[in-house]
């Protein structure tokens, strides 16, 4: 139960639903226990009165005797039927408070667990897989439902009932009662036996599960590779091998759970044995009456339901809690992206990079080695390498996506971590290299992050980014909604809508990660056109192995296995005679090579 200690934040936050869920339901069950009193006045009442009836036969007395009889039976009958309604009532009453307290439950975990995950760094990402993720804000989090709702409910209901047909047996013949809780340290001796293994079984299933959601996502989203490549079939067999674990791990401890019921329904039938053997002695020992006896098997069979419920309790509870500890685990985790002064002043776009090293925490790769460079504001730079040269590194720290291990990053000459970090990322343009789009309309695709945008502002980002015309050929033009990922468009296409993306929010920093690597050369020269406008006032960082988006730089570094290896304008690297000529002049040889 340590793992769902987290919840009780929530109890406390909705306490009115919890207590009036408490008390709705000793009320419901109180108006469940009460008609077995009558069934044993009633039976009492015949048992009594039948001999005078007889005993008047053949006297008009008898039709009066049968009268009275007959209106208390009724009267009897009619108070059992009033209590089963109002018992009813009480029931809905108690679905109305604890389940919607569940459900309320239910949707601040997940809230608070998307909101946790939005807010760790790129690190955890790169360790964990989609699947797992959604994983736990779906499955586990409804499996912690059932344990805020209906466990809680049955568990409520198994108490109330217990105290209220306790406490009147007791108050009828306490050694018979104490002969009917008899079975019971044996039920809890085997619930504990029990609970020990389905515990176990729950976490290895939910860790199943977690395998089949990452294998499914991953089949879903690389779907065409999957095709081209002839894999259904491989694919369907692996998926099948995964759904055979699951379902084998799934029937052991439905195996486990079937336990409960038989347990419980001997220690029951064995109660109503010596309810019926140790009852008869009372009576015929003068203490007890027969319809004492009715009334203590009705409590024997008002404590069943509860126990058997107790198995499922008990089971949901146990997955509740290994699916709230592995949600503890993640939530458990602090990002350490964080802000020291939490600096939130206008960014003007002056970028100071000092002797910086970094290595993937999660891969061990070393991606920078003593990296420095300035770019004043309103300045380009261009950064050009080979592929694992560390371009993409430098976005991602002046994103502040990842912390430095040594050395230093200054915006306006105040360290990176002093920013706010969303006001920082507020004034950052970030076009990816590896694009993504969400499954919605061009328009909104375009004004992600900027919902103030105006439709002129929308219509001149893609022209900026040379889309628009395309977009004009869309049937729904602005409205076309894109697939998953943005695989309704082309390659080129989904480039360039994510230039249109940066460049509508107006940034004052801007950063081009390898962003035209899937568009033509003419089209490459429209965009770089259109970007030396939009580039004017702002600064620039753009990232690239082609010398073609270099040349609208300020200044050129040149990268190789993340070190510094020339820097300077295009005149004087190609002076330099260098590492930049050299690959200038077989990039011009390449594409005149695709002119001819």
């Amino acid at each position: 139960m340590k793992a769902l200690k987290h919840l009780n934040k929530y109890f406390v936050k909705y306490k009115w639903y919890f207590i009036l869920g408490t008390l709705f339901t000793f009320i419901s069950n109180l108006f469940g226990v009460v008609p077995a009193q009558i069934v044993r006045y009633a039976l009492d009442l015949v048992k009594e009165n039948i001999a005078m009836y007889f005993l008047y036969e053949g006297f008009k007395s008898q039709a009066s005797v049968y009268e009275l009889f007959a209106w208390a039976i009724l009267l009897y009958g009619s108070l059992i039927l009033a209590l089963a309604l109002l018992k009813g009532v009480f029931l809905f009453m108690v679905r109305q408070t604890l389940i919607v307290m569940s459900r309320h439950i239910e949707y601040d975990l997940k809230n608070e667990i998307y909101a946790h995950y939005q807010s760790l760094p790129l690190s955890f990402y790169r360790k964990n897989n989609t699947g797992d993720l959604m994983a736990r804000i779906s499955e586990d989090v409804g499996k912690v439902r059932m344990y805020v709702g209906p466990s809680l409910m049955y568990g409520l209901n198994l108490i109330s009932v217990f105290i209220l047909v306790v406490g009147y047996m007791l108050s009828v013949n306490a050694r018979l009662t104490w002969y009917v809780l008899l079975p019971v340290p044996f039920l809890s001796g085997g619930i504990y036996f029990v609970n020990t293994i389905i515990i176990r079984k729950s976490e290895e299933i939910q860790a199943n599960l977690s395998k089949i959601s990452t294998f499914v996502q991953e089949a879903f989203s690389g779907i065409r590779v999957l095709k081209a490549f002839v894999q259904e079939e491989p694919s369907t067999v692996a998926f099948t091998k995964q759904s055979n674990i699951y379902r084998e791990k799934s029937l052991d401890l439905v195996k486990v759970d079937a336990l409960f019921t038989p347990i419980v329904s001997i220690l029951a039938g064995l109660s109503s044995v010596l309810v019926v053997f140790i009852g008869g002695k009372e009576v015929m020992a003068g203490r007890l009456t027969p319809g004492s006896i009715t009334e203590f098997i009705m409590y024997v069979y008002m404590l069943t339901w509860p126990m058997i419920a107790l198995g499922w309790t008990t089971s949901q509870i146990q997955r509740a809690a290994a699916s709230q500890q592995r949600i503890n685990d993640f939530l458990s985790i602090k990002t350490d992206i964080v802000s020291t002064q939490n600096l939130e002043a206008p960014i003007k776009g002056a970028i100071t990079v000092k002797n910086v090293d970094f290595t993937y925490p999660d891969s061990g790769i070393v991606a920078l080695q003593n990296f420095s460079m300035t770019v004043a504001p309103g300045e380009s730079v261009a950064i050009l390498g080979t592929t694992g040269s560390g371009k993409s590194t430098i976005a991602n720290l002046l994103c502040r996506m990842y912390d430095v291990n040594q050395g230093q990053i200054l915006i306006d000459n105040q360290p990176i971590q002093a920013w706010n970090v969303s006001h920082l990322r507020s004034h950052i343009g970030y076009v990816p290299q590896d694009v993504f789009l969400f499954s919605d309309s061009i328009r909104n695709n375009v004004r992600f992050g900027a919902t103030h945008l105006s439709e002129e502002q929308i219509v001149q980002a893609t022209k900026d980014a040379d889309l628009y015309q395309n977009i004009l050929d869309f049937p729904s033009q602005f409205e076309t909604v894109l697939g998953e990922r943005g695989v309704t468009l082309s390659g080129g296409q989904k480039q360039r809508l994510s230039i249109a993306r940066a460049i509508a929010r107006g940034p004052q920093i801007l950063i081009l990660d390898d962003c035209l690597s899937a568009v033509d050369t003419k089209t490459e020269h429209q965009i770089l056109n259109n970007l030396q406008t939009i580039m004017q006032g702002r600064t620039s960082v753009i990232i690239s192995h082609r010398v073609s988006s270099a040349k609208l730089a300020d200044k050129i570094i040149m990268l190789d296995g993340g070190k510094i290896v020339e820097q300077g304008t295009h005149e004087e690297l190609m002076r330099l005679e260098g590492a930049y000529k050299d690959l200038y002049e077989k990039q011009l040889q390449t594409e005149e090579g695709a002119v001819n």
